[in-house]
């Protein structure tokens, strides 16, 4: 009787019986899925970002993914129709037609108009901006039974969000620039260069918050030679900031006294602080913003969160400052599209590999099923409130995604 050969062996030719291993053909699920993805043109006269580069696309189409583009959308961006169709882009010309794509990418939050075209089941990426959320526009997007997700909200493996440090450390950087303008004698300022010369004091820069922009800020007035102090009441972020900056800054909790007198001699202040609870923990008041001198500059970063300053109104790019006490308030909430294309190319980074992992996991829900990371800035799934923080702010209720996604799995 013959030897018996193990599972995955055959025998040599006779006489010899030596045993080698055979290949087995083993089946791979394919799991990856073709993505369909539209880039609307913004509306809003404040957005002049884009979600996605023309070498992001290009590389995207290579991989098998569908990208429509409506018309003129990188046009804030120095980017053409032409770019995006070279790279493989298709130019459609009405928002219709770009609203047919399975996910939208787009950056400022879709407007009532633009509502219109959602249907069940789309994927919406956009900015949700709490700040102005109202009840009624989130009850509307949950009547479209889409899939919502907050790009704002979205966390990166080691627990950051990824989106706002990149625009926070573009505000900052661009803060110090926007200040040394308005503090010109050609803008009606104080007449004196932002830093510092020889044989002349430097210009004084206070900054509320020590978080992202602050850091980006007050590097940019280090460098310029101003003398910058920084007010924050968490210490381990004062003490981090000292750190990333290695230099040695003026740092203060928010003692009201102290801050008041450090402000009434400031030729610059930055309100950068963060939202806690919904709220900014800090609010400079009036009287304090009448006591600086007239020409000063205050730039309200915060003001997209309710502002930092008694005193703030928003304004927009096309008016970006206005006059009180003789102050100039520069409170423009979304001052990353001030320099919208390095903005865009910064959006895109992050992005990119964001659409990759979401084809490779085999879909959206795959990807929110896999990556609780992704699954962080989700506030609608089909229609439902699954975001905590939203419905305590609205006295809503809400739905733990984790459990829907994982009964749908």
């Amino acid at each position: 009787m013959p030897d018996q050969l193990p599972p995955g062996f055959t025998s040599l030719t006779a006489p010899a019986r030596a045993y080698v291993p055979q290949e087995s053909m083993l089946a791979v699920e394919t799991r990856r899925r073709k993505l369909f993805i539209g880039l609307p043109r913004e509306t809003s006269l404040q957005e002049n970002r884009l979600g996605l580069t023309p070498e992001a696309v290009k590389h995207l189409v290579n991989e098998g993914h569908e990208v429509v583009l409506e018309s003129g959308a990188g046009e804030p961006s120095k980017y053409s129709d032409h770019d995006y169709s070279e790279a493989g882009a298709s130019i459609v010309y009405t928002p219709k037609e770009v609203y047919e794509a399975d996910l939208v990418l787009k950056i400022a939050p879709p407007t009532a108009e633009e509502m219109e075209h959602l249907r069940a089941g789309q994927t919406l990426i956009s900015a949700l901006q709490f700040g102005s959320l109202s009840v009624e526009y989130l009850m509307a997007l949950q009547r479209k039974k889409i899939n919502a997700i907050s790009f704002e909200l979205i966390k990166d493996p080691s627990g950051a969000k990824p989106v706002v440090r990149a625009m926070s450390e573009i505000a900052g950087s661009t803060v110090m620039l926007v200040a040394a303008e308005y503090l010109a004698r050609s803008n009606e300022g104080k007449g004196v260069i932002l830093g510092g010369i020889t044989g002349v004091p430097p210009s004084q820069v206070v900054i509320l918050g020590a978080g992202t922009v602050a850091e980006y800020a007050a590097r940019a007035a280090i460098g310029l030679g101003a003398e910058v102090k920084v007010f924050d009441n968490h210490l381990y972020k004062l003490r981090r900031l000292k750190q990333n900056l290695g230099a040695q800054l003026y740092t203060s909790t928010l003692d009201t006294h102290t801050l008041n007198q450090q402000i009434r001699r400031a030729d610059v202040v930055i309100g950068a602080l963060n939202a806690e609870d919904g709220r900014i923990p800090f609010l400079v008041s009036e009287e304090a913003v009448a006591s600086m001198a007239p020409g000063s500059v205050i730039i309200d970063v915060s003001i997209d969160q309710g502002g930092s300053f008694e005193t703030s109104d928003i304004t927009t790019h096309s008016k970006p400052v206005f006059r009180k006490y003789d102050v100039i308030h520069y409170c423009v909430p979304n001052i990353a599209s001030r320099v919208p294309r390095t903005a865009t190319n910064a959006l895109s980074n992050i992005f990119t590999p964001i659409l990759q992992e979401i084809s490779q996991h085999g879909g959206i829900n795959e990807a929110l099923f896999a990556d609780e990371h992704f699954r962080s800035g989700v506030y609608l799934y089909k229609g439902a409130l699954t975001n905590a923080a939203i419905a305590k702010k609205f006295n809503l209720r809400y739905k733990e995604l984790g459990l829907m996604i994982a009964v749908r799995n």
